[in-house]
């Protein structure tokens, strides 16, 4: 059900997006998803907890442009002073462990991955996990035409997959349900990558829940200020959608840029989640 609810509210943004200079009202949307006013109304407020019109208001080049500052100014505090991250309600407390150079060659051998396809908030999305961590999150709707298991395999050859849904269960509840926000115990990352795209999946970690930036800050912040195209590569490159937030990352002029999984997905996190923040 929250995938097909999903799919009405990726409708209506997309069709907002294509339509943006004639703004159309929120019967025109409702009309073009198939429902009446007071349905779209009622679906996208259960979804997002605010209406249609303050969700897209978090959506404008003014509102992501004093938020790229704002997150600036946190990031640089909390690099100063040494923290992880920037505590606050709705973060997962993540860790990031890569896998050795010696791992990363032999693509996964002895390594057993469980996965599960679940429902989400944004869609329907295959998590898989290791003993050593969750090595993927990957949502499905705009991905290619391969199964699970291929997609889990490109990356991880020889490792042995397993279907396991129970086991990835409790992962969806623990990373999905708000309810379980305010969990101390750090939920680990296992991830496969060169040097330079851990650095800079290490630096997307430190982004805040409702926080925006830019791929120039993200190259500053390790260290790489020329390096903005390579970032991008490697932003777009990262396996494990959400719980890595390279979703948090957009243009210089505010604008959302593109996203692995769909630029209305990209729209969708950003909205939820700067609705959820301001609630705090």
């Amino acid at each position: 059900m929250e995938s097909e609810d999903y799919k009405r509210i990726a409708r209506a943004i997309a069709f907002i997006r294509q339509h943006h200079r004639s703004q159309p009202d929120l019967i025109t949307v409702a009309r073009h998803i198939g429902l009446s006013e007071y349905h779209f109304q009622r679906l996208f407020t259960q979804w997002a907890g605010i209406s249609p019109k303050r969700f897209l208001q978090y959506l404008t080049l003014e509102y992501a442009k004093s938020k790229i500052n704002r997150t600036k100014s946190l990031l640089d505090l909390t690099l100063e002073v040494g923290l992880s991250s920037p505590g606050r309600l709705h973060d997962l407390f993540v860790n990031l462990e890569a896998m050795s150079p010696g791992e990363y060659k032999v693509g996964g051998i002895g390594l057993k991955i469980h996965y599960g396809v679940h429902e989400t908030p944004f869609g329907q999305a295959l998590i898989a996990t290791t003993t050593r961590g969750v090595c993927n999150l990957n949502f499905l709707d705009v991905a290619s035409q391969k199964t699970p298991e291929q997609i889990l395999q490109n990356s991880w050859f020889n490792a042995e997959i397993i279907h396991d849904r129970k086991a990835t269960q409790i992962l969806r509840d623990r990373i999905f349900d708000s309810a379980t926000f305010k969990e101390q115990k750090p939920l680990t990352l296992l991830v496969k990558g060169t040097n330079f795209q851990i650095q800079v999946w290490r630096a997307l970690l430190k982004i805040p829940f409702g926080g925006l930036t830019t791929y120039q800050t993200v190259a500053e912040m390790i260290n790489r200020p020329t390096a903005t195209r390579a970032i991008g590569n490697a932003v777009g490159k990262n396996p494990i959608g959400y719980l890595i937030p390279c979703h948090r990352v957009i243009r210089g002029s505010g604008e959302i840029g593109g996203y692995r999984w769909g630029i209305e997905r990209k729209m969708a996190l950003l909205g939820w989640e700067a609705s959820h923040n301001a609630c705090q």
